[in-house]
């Protein structure tokens, strides 16, 4: 990922003009576009796009070229943000037991696949129980939580995303329901990762439940966390093909599988700005 490649994310009301408005600014400015995609959405008259951009002059800041874009933004009545693909977003990281999500994270981390800095590691299991990963310069918090502690519980973990300037949290398999008031300090910038039974397969052993039902396929969804549980609006998802030869432990092996995937090309596509909110669905421009 190129130091001087920059990400220009957009949506506003559907106009005539808005990308060669918008590719006009750029160009003006010394500003060479490499890779341009864009969506518009004719059931609700929104338009999206997103822009990968470097810059040939140097004749203002980065700074000034945000400012002058703002003017344009306000005409059209855009949300958006332009960023350097450099500046890495800072990630916290909530897990529970269950911690094939957590392991497939910290690899694709340490090998260069999710451009990102681990602002921390928060669980509501002690740090012994994961003395099987390298947590090295890793900082890890161990948050208990009950019913009668989780207004507390949920404060802590508040202000340690504050503390730690996190840019977006992820749950990965944390076995814990968000309360309605910190999901929406949380919207927009909190993924969840959980088996795509919903709502058919509720509770305890969904593997074993669907098993029990024969099902064919399995899954897992990957979704911004709101205050309805399990229903946010959905990044990515996958599925695969089960047999009746296939037990409830292979159920839960290829599950475990579905799920490790689908968070972490959804966690990529957040950090590389290819996800935009579009009312209770998204719009993911993939690479």
């Amino acid at each position: 990922m190129p130091d001087a490649h920059y990400v220009l994310a957009l949506s506003c009301p559907d106009k005539r003009g808005i990308v060669a408005i918008v590719s006009t600014y750029l160009f003006d400015r010394g500003c060479n576009i490499l890779d341009a995609q864009q969506f518009d959405d004719t059931e609700t008259s929104v338009f999206f796009m997103r822009m990968v951009f470097d810059r040939v002059r140097d004749e203002e800041t980065f700074a000034a070229l945000q400012t002058g874009f703002a003017a344009i933004a306000q005409t059209f009545g855009m949300k958006w943000q332009m960023a350097a693909r450099s500046e890495r977003k800072r990630v916290m990281i909530l897990v529970s037991k269950f911690d094939h999500c957590l392991s497939d994270l910290l690899y694709r981390w340490r090998i260069g696949e999710l451009a990102m800095d681990i602002a921390a590691i928060v669980s509501n299991y002690p740090r012994e129980t994961f003395e099987h990963h390298d947590l090295t310069g890793i900082d890890f918090h161990h948050l208990p939580v009950s019913k009668e502690t989780k207004l507390e519980q949920e404060t802590q973990l508040w202000e340690l995303t504050k503390k730690t300037q996190t840019d977006v949290v992820v749950l990965a398999r944390y076995m814990q329901i968000l309360s309605d008031g910190l999901s929406a300090k949380l919207a927009g910038r909190c993924i969840n990762i959980h088996h795509s039974f919903l709502p058919g397969f509720k509770g305890a052993s969904p593997y074993t439940q669907a098993y029990r039902r024969g099902v064919k396929l399995i899954g897992a969804t990957a979704h911004y966390v709101t205050a309805d549980l399990d229903e946010g609006p959905i990044i990515e998802q996958d599925v695969e093909r089960i047999s009746h030869r296939d037990t409830p432990d292979d159920l839960v092996r290829k599950g475990r599988d579905i799920e490790r995937r689908v968070l972490a090309r959804a966690l990529r596509f957040h950090l590389d700005d290819r996800v935009m909110l579009n009312g209770r669905k998204t719009v993911v421009f993939a690479d």
